[in-house]
């Protein structure tokens, strides 16, 4: 009886640490795509449980056309896909700020404004084995609340994640 009950612990242990992948306690770092504009955001992810996190991200535009931040946050799952290859979906939202110029010789409404949205998430993400992040994501947003523009707004976004891991 205490061989197997010996047995079935250290199975039980072994399949477990299979299983087991690291996520880091923090990660800060660039994400790189393109949605309405912004480009790059600051990114930082904040391990919350062994394989929960939170991602907040910082995206700010200043151009010709229109000066904008967003400010998203999302709370993601991450399971194992092999090795250091890890997979992950969240869900969360955010807001932002719109300013636009005025166009000479153009009589516009102003349409200045904040908006607010929630915001999907899934990707896939390999884990170096130096404090290096990769990461490919698509994260779809639909605007809730805003101005004309970004109210019902549909949006996919799609980047490219680096992040140092500390």
């Amino acid at each position: 009886m205490k061989i197997t009950t010996l047995f079935a612990a250290f199975f039980l242990f072994a399949t477990a640490s299979i299983q087991a992948q690291d996520i880091a306690n923090h990660a800060l770092g660039l994400r790189l795509g393109d949605s309405d504009g912004f480009g790059a955001e600051i990114s930082y992810q904040k391990s919350i449980a062994r394989y929960n996190r939170a991602e907040f991200n910082l995206g700010w535009r200043d151009s010709r056309n229109f000066d904008a931040f967003k400010l998203s946050g999302l709370y993601q799952w991450v399971h194992q896909l092999d090795g250091n290859f890890n997979w992950y979906y969240g869900v969360g939202g955010g807001l932002g700020s719109v300013d636009f110029d005025p166009e000479p010789n153009f009589n516009d409404d102003d349409d200045d404004g904040l908006f607010v949205f929630a915001a999907g998430d899934i990707g896939v993400e390999y884990n170096f084995d130096i404090p290096l992040l990769l990461s490919l994501d698509f994260r779809p947003e639909i605007g809730i609340l805003g101005y004309d523009g970004f109210d019902n707004d549909f949006d996919f976004d799609i980047a490219l994640g680096i992040r140092y891991q500390f």
